[in-house]
């Protein structure tokens, strides 16, 4: 005989007992509302039984117990450490069953309610978010308990309300059979940590109600009907709408777009109460084979948003959820992915208010039982699909009168069956119109979209060529990536490369880059903490790191480019004019002013303003550009032209730079240096101009009265995460390729050193220990008495089967060389697929400032098409153009640290001119670089020139910007 016990709802496999029906969220003027967020006292236990429930009765002395914020997460508040898995359950997969060591947090609240709270009518107690099982009891009495963690669950409590002393007990389990169901890539952080409201509900009020607000594209009508489960009436003053809930009313209306969220404010008004509305029309429909908003097709240009707080987790407040709005909206962001649960509803009002299409994703991942090829999986066992239907209604009920939610995802990563057709064929039932999404239905059975992540560029060229194959209902359906453009530390690469593909063929509707946010968790041991840092049994390392934003919000410049790759207006040209192009979906070109600037080797000597006529989506126009200012002859010049916001927005300022484009007018003339200067033998030192060189080795010591130490050939980066790829991958993986091949630990062999009557050459050859492959590194040194000449031939020996992670020459300089100026790609990094957003011009920062803060360390801060860099007395021009990079640690530091904190600057600058580097690529999860981005090893000659510095340090300006 099976004994039970009080603690045997939590490996219930229903979503629990006691909840009231999920309905739309509202809030009413007429309703009183009590929020209970705040302080509130917890005891944590080890297990689920370890404690009775007497805590919940009145009169229990909880004086000795901690305090904590509500909304929160216990772990991170001292009780307890977060776990980072990325699909990997963090205990003994055995559904519904869970470890008996389970944290429980019991947490307490009493309250006393307004002395003008009505005595009339109901209340709600609502708790938007609980991680991931909770037992709730008011005032001694168990009201019930429940599951889904990332969705709201009201219960009735007016019987049970006092005027004081209400005692509000909640019991939360950290594991449950929940669990089994929210195995989605990020912390598990158990705790209250969304709202926790009461509610008065007056009598006659509104229950639930369904706002459906269609729009015909072709005559501009909309047809407002709002079903209620309480009678009412409907007002929209702005539109001259007084109609009874139930009735349809079409009137001429603005219609609600991402790039135009036109809202209308309306009122329904039951016997109880008033509730405002925010209505956008909108339709969404499956057309042509395309998705369409308001008989267009769309293009997602999208992110997918965990929601996170580098101190508070997912406990986030509202303008922490604007910030991130506004960051997505100034950035040209216009869809979002809520992966992988429905958000704050907060959230989603931001997203009607600024205007983003939104895919809203229910809280479902089972991703764990891959490691058992999906066996027990619970979305293909009927006990579990009351669970799955549970969690589907709480994210459509409560988020279905949002215009900015054009497709429901039925989850992610949690294999296929018969639960996840139920939860569409319910979906499908109660809103047809909107459209159904889910990554893993390869077949399209139950989803309306066609949705990968991470294919690669060949293959989504393929798909949007039609030529993929697959069932008869995928080959007619629209192909989203889901997920792309994984953003783990430097990248994503080959963004621009993907958005051509999008911009091709009508069939490829866009993507989302994954993700939005670094979940780093501050730490002052780390800066920020990620997997493995807490002691975890199983972890999956800084994996949880892989945002456009690093964790304190600040964008990294994977963001920077990704705002470049998709913004909405497109600017090249030649021969004197401009071509503009619309690329958004529905607004005109109204909104921006365009400006003109004109650059004589990177300094800007003159700007005035474009005349651009309001072009229609998708429409372009050349536009002639003024006659050139200056003579050029000589020097290096161009155009640039922005496109910039001509007024205020609700989401930023004028002068906002929405897109650009620069357009070469004179090419560089390339650095010339006549070798009129011969190398002049000592006892230890070759002079040569203004450079001396150990008399040995040919070293060079220094230039002018400039100390420089080890300036050789390298070829090794701290590989980047995209470098180093994942462990399940099956491609070429290139970190680890360069270590096998020990490109990391390279050895110089010196072959020769010879003067000649005008020229110092020095020999040598590059290799790793254990191989036979090398590289024949041939340095010329030549002078016309102030300046220095290097030309560096390179030749590859043996046979070379992987590419270079970069070829070209690394030195030290003093500590005291701090400030660099460019004239280059800028302000920030760039590399062969991530310098989309490299603006050529003259730049200035710090060394400190050229560095790119990952939260694990790797190789960064390169800029890209360099012409000359000056930094601490020196000059370097390049032939051709180079990456410059300038750092505080040797590269070999840089690649041994796994924290910021672990980095501790040196007594050397060390700068890296390179003619070459390799593609960064997104194989942290996606694809490498494509094929074109590769650094392969073959006969190569470039040169650098080294000469005395013009700029002042003195003058330097702290804040990079062009000059």
């Amino acid at each position: 005989m099976t004994s039970s016990t009080a603690a045997d709802y939590i490996e219930d496999v229903s979503p629990g007992s006691g909840a009231l029906p999920p309905r739309a969220r509202y809030a009413s003027p007429d309703a009183k509302s009590l929020s209970l967020n705040g302080s509130w006292r917890l005891r944590v236990s080890a297990t689920a039984d370890a404690e009775d429930d007497s805590f919940a009765g009145e009169g229990y002395d909880a004086g000795d117990w901690a305090e904590v914020t509500v909304p929160g997460h216990w772990v991170l508040q001292g009780h307890g450490s977060p776990i980072y898995t990325n699909h990997l359950y963090p205990f003994p997969v055995d559904p519904p069953h869970v470890p008996t060591e389970n944290p429980t947090g019991d947490h307490l609240r009493v309250f006393d309610l307004p002395s003008e709270w009505p005595s009339d009518g109901g209340a709600v107690l609502r708790l938007d978010g609980v991680e991931s099982c909770a037992r709730v009891w008011l005032n001694g009495t168990d009201i019930g308990e429940f599951k889904g963690s990332r969705l709201p669950h009201e219960f009735a409590v007016g019987h049970l309300l006092k005027p004081s002393g209400n005692v509000l007990a909640v019991r939360v389990h950290q594991w449950s059979a929940g669990s089994y169901l929210e195995d989605q890539d990020q912390w598990w952080l158990p705790g209250i940590f969304r709202d926790v409201t009461l509610l008065h509900r007056p009598p006659g009020s509104a229950l639930d109600f369904f706002v459906h607000a269609s729009y015909d594209h072709v005559d501009g009508a909309g047809t407002l009907r709002v079903d209620s489960d309480v009678d009412g009436r409907i007002t929209v003053p702005a539109l001259d709408i007084d109609v009874a809930t139930g009735e349809s009313v079409t009137v001429a209306v603005q219609p609600w777009t991402a790039e135009t969220p036109y809202l209308y404010d309306g009122l329904l008004t039951t016997e109880g109460e008033r509730v405002p509305l925010r209505i956008g029309f909108r339709t969404v429909e499956l057309s042509d084979g395309l998705i369409k908003v308001n008989g267009k097709a769309v293009l997602f240009k999208g992110v997918n948003r965990h929601e996170w707080h580098p101190e508070k987790g997912r406990a986030l407040d509202l303008e922490t959820m604007r910030e991130d709005v506004l960051l997505m909206k100034r950035h040209n962001v216009n869809a979002v992915r809520t992966s992988h649960y429905p958000p704050h509803p907060a959230f989603l009002d931001l997203c009607d208010e600024y205007g983003l299409w939104v895919i809203d994703e229910c809280d479902l991942e089972t991703h764990g039982f891959t490691e058992q090829a999906w066996r027990d999986n619970p979305v293909d066992d009927d006990r579990w699909t009351p669970a799955l239907l549970d969690r589907a209604a709480r994210m459509v009920e409560r988020d279905k009168n949002h215009p900015s939610i054009v497709i429901w995802s039925l989850g992610n990563e949690a294999g296929t069956g018969r639960g996840l057709t139920a939860m569409a064929e319910w979906i499908h039932g109660r809103d047809r119109s909107r459209l159904v999404h889910y990554e893993g239905d390869i077949n399209c059975r139950d989803t309306d979209v066609y949705s990968r992540m991470y294919a690669s560029h060949a293959e989504v060229e393929h798909i949007g060529q039609e030529l993929d194959g697959g069932t008869l209902k995928r080959r007619q359906l629209p192909f989203v990536l889901c997920e792309y453009g994984h953003a783990m530390g430097n990248g994503p690469g080959g963004l621009a490369d993907y958005q051509r593909l999008f911009e091709s063929y009508d069939r490829l509707q866009g993507g989302f880059i994954w993700e939005w946010i670094d979940h780093g968790i501050k730490d002052g041991r780390y800066a920020f903490a990620y997997g493995g840092d807490f002691g975890e049994e199983l972890h999956d390392g800084n994996f949880v790191c892989d945002g456009l934003l690093f964790p304190d919000r600040v964008p990294s410049p994977g963001l920077i480019e990704y705002k470049k790759v998709i913004e909405p207006v497109s600017i090249d040209g030649a021969d004197g004019s401009v071509r503009v192009t619309n690329k958004h979906d529905f607004a005109d070109l109204s909104a921006f002013a365009f400006q003109w600037s004109y650059q004589v080797d990177g300094e800007t000597v003159e700007s005035g303003p474009l005349t651009v006529p309001p072009l229609a989506p998708g429409d372009s126009a050349d536009v002639k550009l003024p006659a050139p200012p200056v003579e050029s002859e000589g020097a290096e010049s161009q155009w640039t032209v922005r496109a910039l916001l001509a007024a205020d927005t609700a989401w930023a300022t004028a002068g906002h730079v929405i897109g650009w484009g620069q357009i070469p007018v004179t090419a560089r003339p390339l650095p010339y240096v006549s070798a009129t200067a011969g190398p002049v033998l000592g006892e230890r030192r070759i002079t040569l101009g203004p450079a001396s060189f150990d008399a040995r080795t040919g070293e060079l010591k220094s230039i002018g009265a400039l100390d420089v130490t080890g300036l050789r050939l390298d070829v090794w980066r701290a590989t980047t995460d995209n470098d180093d790829g994942a462990s399940w991958q099956t491609d070429i993986r290139y970190g680890l390729l360069w270590r096998k091949f020990g490109l990391h630990r390279m050895r110089h062999r010196l072959d020769g050193v010879e003067l000649s009557e005008d020229a110092l050459t020095v020999r040598t050859r590059v290799a790793p220990a254990a191989w036979e492959i090398g590289l024949a590194t041939v340095y010329r040194w030549t002078s016309d008495g102030s300046r220095l000449r290097l030309t560096v031939s390179v030749a590859p020996e043996g046979d070379w089967t992987v590419p270079l992670p970069r070829l070209g020459i690394r030195f030290g300089l003093d500590a005291g060389a701090d400030r660099v100026k460019w004239f280059g790609g800028g302000p920030g990094e760039g590399y062969p697929d991530t310098k989309s957003a490299s603006q050529l011009g003259r730049w200035e920062s710090t060394v400190d400032g050229l560095q790119t803060p990952y939260v694990r360390p790797q190789e960064n801060g390169a800029r890209a098409d360099v012409r000359w860099a000056e930094l601490g007395g020196l000059r370097i021009d390049g032939d051709p153009e180079f990456w410059f990079t300038a750092r505080r640690w040797t590269t070999e530091q840089l690649d041994a640290a796994a924290h910021r904190t672990d980095l501790t600057p040196g007594d050397t600058v060390w700068v890296n001119l390179d003619h070459g580097q390799q593609g960064i690529g997104s194989q942290s999860c996606g694809p490498g670089p494509l094929p074109q981005y590769f650094l392969n090893a073959e006969p190569t000659e470039f040169s650098f020139v080294f000469s005395e510095a013009a700029f002042s340090e003195a003058a330097f300006s702290e804040t990079p910007e062009t000059s």
